[in-house]
């Protein structure tokens, strides 16, 4: 990703009801609790108000926040009740052997997994989003996506699949469930009532003008997004930037995304989800930071 230079003084950034601030040690704030104070407008500047002074950062608040490094040599401020992990399409119509090879997509297991445990236990959201389609979905799914999940103008959403895998994509069948052991770590989420699944149709889980994650997002007060999955070019990146149209902060974790494309799609990804759309982290770094804050 291209690297940003720090900034010489910390800076507001957003509307007076949705904001970052910005410090000069490389610490951006996405927690939206404390505005900056503002002075005058400089001569000639057209720019928002800046401090009047140098501005002391608050101090993390290790019951409600957490302190994630990002790529760039910045540090993410969260607020662990307004983030959820949007985790997209670990199915097994995507991932198992059985059904096809997505080997860097299995290697997003472990560390899914991992990231999962870190930040559920401080409360943060854990969100399955996954195709789950209905009978009267299927009548109104619009001719590209029919045609692009058909090969050779056989089979497609909603046909049975051989193995006793169900029906394409459909919800409660075997292909739709998660793949290997994420389906236990949700269900043991979902009874301590940590963990959402979350139905789309489209290759975006807020594609239109309403979806589901999107009404969940809005209800819960969420405002701080966690992705990962597969694909990464994808049902990730749709999502990603229809969440970024939104004003959602978006944080990629590299190491839980994966693609089957071809070299480049991934870094791509990447290069964008780090220099226009939002961060960049691993599960690393949010597993040590989430130690940092028990």
């Amino acid at each position: 990703m291209v690297k940003r230079p720090r900034i010489p003084v910390a800076t507001e950034f957003g509307n007076a009801t949705s904001w970052w601030v910005e410090y000069p040690t490389g610490l951006i704030d996405v927690t939206r609790t404390t505005h900056l104070p503002k002075g005058p407008l400089s001569e000639g500047d057209v720019a928002q108000d800046q401090p009047t002074r140098e501005v002391p950062i608050p101090p993390l608040v290790k019951e409600a926040q957490l302190d994630i490094p990002v790529d760039g040599e910045r540090t993410v401020r969260i607020a662990t009740k307004n983030s959820a992990v949007v985790i997209i399409d670990m199915q097994n119509f995507f991932l198992h052997p059985d059904l096809r090879e997505h080997p860097t997509g299995l290697a997003c297991v472990i560390p899914i997994m991992n990231t999962v445990l870190a930040l559920r236990s401080h409360g943060v959201k854990i969100l399955w989003v996954n195709w789950g389609l209905t009978e009267h979905e299927l009548t109104t799914i619009p001719p590209s996506l029919v045609r692009g999940f058909k090969k050779g103008g056989h089979g497609g959403f909603g046909a049975e699949l051989a193995g006793g895998f169900g029906r394409l994509l459909m919800r409660g069948e075997f292909n739709s469930d998660l793949y290997g052991p994420l389906q236990g770590l949700y269900e043991q989420g979902r009874d301590a009532g940590t963990d959402v699944w979350i139905h789309k149709n489209r290759m975006s889980g807020i594609w239109g003008g309403q979806t589901a994650l999107d009404l969940y997002l809005q209800e819960q007060g969420i405002s701080t997004l966690f992705f990962a999955g597969v694909n990464a070019d994808q049902c990730v990146l749709g999502t990603l930037v229809d969440a970024y149209f939104r004003g959602y902060d978006c944080i990629t974790v590299e190491d839980c995304t994966a693609t089957t494309s071809p070299p480049g799609a991934l870094e791509s990804v990447i290069y964008n989800a780090g220099g226009s759309y939002g961060f960049v982290t691993d599960s690393e770094r949010i597993i040590a930071a989430a130690e940092a804050s028990s």
